[in-house]
């Protein structure tokens, strides 16, 4: 019985595991068959790399993407030091108290709607960066603090559970050699658990990359190329969130899927590196 049982979890679970990867693969082609029309008009390049003119016949989604990366990378630099701090002080430097404060802090900013965080960046950092840098106030640095903001939450914790994740022997036999708290955090714990807080980072990267209502709020949404962080830009996301009240049989809307097909390629990267680093942490070891 025991093994007709594991037989049958074991093809449940495959089961389910197939299933997944088909409606992932189903998506993917769901975009590629409804951007076909779009596709056939120009080259890959061009709607790539292209600019946005709709009445001169040009659908390109270039500045679009260079809109997200500047929003979401400069995010994520943002949110890094902030994370890892926090999640040091969960991990390890700080007491039973304050840890159990932090993280019941953190578990609340997750649940936080996103446009609660939006709100707040309309009316009290925009007009500061207008007042205090010049420009619009709609910029890509408004919303690439309050997307910092938003991300943090979900690196915190990845990055403390994979600190705590640890093994408990390594620690104590670090302890026992005489290393302090902070060495024993750097020099064992940190190293141990980078595939953890790779893995967090990529998620936190990603949610950047795939957050609309920020961007749709703070980033102004112009569609030329951004120079710098005081200019607006408009993300793939906000594209989609603009554009899919077009009619649906033009070419305007079918941009859409181009720019689903961008975010679907580029988190997919993402969780592939992801992979190779975990990979390589398990062959060196």
């Amino acid at each position: 019985m025991k093994t007709s049982g594991d037989a049958i979890a074991k093809a449940f679970f495959l089961s389910c595991a197939g299933i997944s990867a088909v409606m992932t693969s189903a998506v993917f082609l769901f975009m590629i068959v409804l951007g076909l029309p779009l596709f056939r008009k120009g080259s890959f390049m061009d709607i790539w790399m292209g600019t946005w003119s709709p009445a001169e016949g040009v659908f390109g989604i270039g500045h679009m993407i260079a809109g997200t990366f500047w929003i979401a990378i400069p995010a994520v630099v943002l949110s890094l030091p902030l994370s890892l701090g926090t999640s040091f002080v969960i991990a390890g430097l700080g007491g039973p108290r304050l840890r159990e404060t932090l993280i019941s802090l953190v578990r609340f900013m997750t649940g936080i709607p996103t446009v609660i965080y939006g709100f707040l960046g309309i009316f009290l950092l925009v007009p500061l960066i207008r007042e205090e840098l010049g420009g619009p106030g709609m910029c890509v640095l408004a919303a690439s603090m309050v997307l910092a903001v938003l991300i943090t939450p979900t690196m915190v914790l990845f990055f403390s559970h994979s600190l705590m994740a640890v093994d408990p022997a390594h620690v104590q036999a670090a302890r026992a050699l005489g290393a302090g708290r902070i060495q024993r955090l750097l020099y064992v714990m940190l190293p141990e658990a980078l595939g953890g807080m790779a893995t967090g980072l990529v998620l936190a990267l990603g949610r950047a990359l795939g957050d609309t209502l920020i961007a749709l709020m703070l980033a102004g949404n112009a569609l030329g190329m951004p120079a710098g962080f005081l200019d607006p830009a408009r993300t793939l996301t906000g594209h989609i969130a603009l554009v899919q009240a077009a009619d649906y049989d033009s070419l305007e809307f079918r941009s859409i899927f181009a720019c689903g097909i961008a975010l679907y390629l580029f988190t997919t990267a993402s969780v592939i590196a992801v992979r190779f680093i975990e990979r390589g942490k398990k062959e060196a070891a």
